[in-house]
């Protein structure tokens, strides 16, 4: 299936992504710890039925990050106006979740559907206990191991709390090591804006979502779905 790949300028960046088939036209946000390989398996099966588009934020993949504070609400907006996409289903995970109910709810006629998969979410506060491997990704952070942090993060995300590393597909998680290797190497080179709580808001919302939680999640991004 042809499939575009190249850059454009969004707001001082150059902003990597892919565009691939034709219809209703799809956006997929990539998490926290990934880019847009992510989407690998459901590129190409969207793209049979729609438009499709993924693209790499600010520090992740092929995307270079850029000194500066930015908006990735305000990136996608601008995005989207220069491939000449109009009122997509913004598909996201964690991190891309954010994103994608932010822009939702500041630009609620842009968006068709929402879909959120274990998502972040703006202003929510999280009170229970901390996850058993956070205590140890927090001290390989201060000790400046960001191998250890990549495999511990790996571990928290992918593995899950019930997996060896040897039970989840070897090229899985070689994908993801790699891709959150990036994305640490470029933390604290921009800065995202503070974007607004989402609470006392979730009642703007006007496009349908639907929301996307594992049973093994962790306790914090389950309680953020709910």
């Amino acid at each position: 299936m042809p499939t575009s790949g190249a850059t454009v300028q969004v707001n001082g960046a150059e902003i990597y992504y892919e565009l691939a088939g034709d219809g209703p036209p799809v956006v997929l946000l990539h998490a926290g710890i990934a880019d847009s390989r992510m989407w690998d398996l459901q590129f190409d099966a969207f793209a049979a039925s729609h438009t499709v588009l993924r693209y790499d934020q600010r520090g992740y993949g092929r995307t270079a990050p850029v000194p500066g504070a930015f908006s990735p609400r305000e990136d996608l907006r601008v995005l989207l106006k220069a491939l000449g996409i109009a009122r997509p289903a913004l598909v996201g995970c964690s991190k891309g979740s954010r994103t994608a109910l932010d822009f939702a709810l500041r630009y609620p006629d842009q968006v068709a559907r929402l879909v959120l998969t274990a998502p972040a979410v703006n202003g929510f506060r999280y009170t229970g206990p901390t996850p058993p491997l956070g205590a140890e990704i927090d001290q390989a952070e201060m000790d400046g191991d960001l191998a250890r942090v990549n495999e511990l993060e790996i571990q928290m995300w992918v593995d899950g709390p019930r997996r060896r590393p040897e039970q989840v597909a070897a090229w899985v998680r070689q994908l993801a090591l790699e891709m959150n290797a990036i994305a640490l190497a470029n933390e604290g080179v921009g800065e995202e804006e503070p974007a607004p709580s989402v609470e006392g808001r979730l009642h703007q919302l006007r496009p349908p979502a639907l929301i996307v939680v594992g049973e093994e999640d962790t306790p914090w991004t389950r309680a953020t779905a709910d």
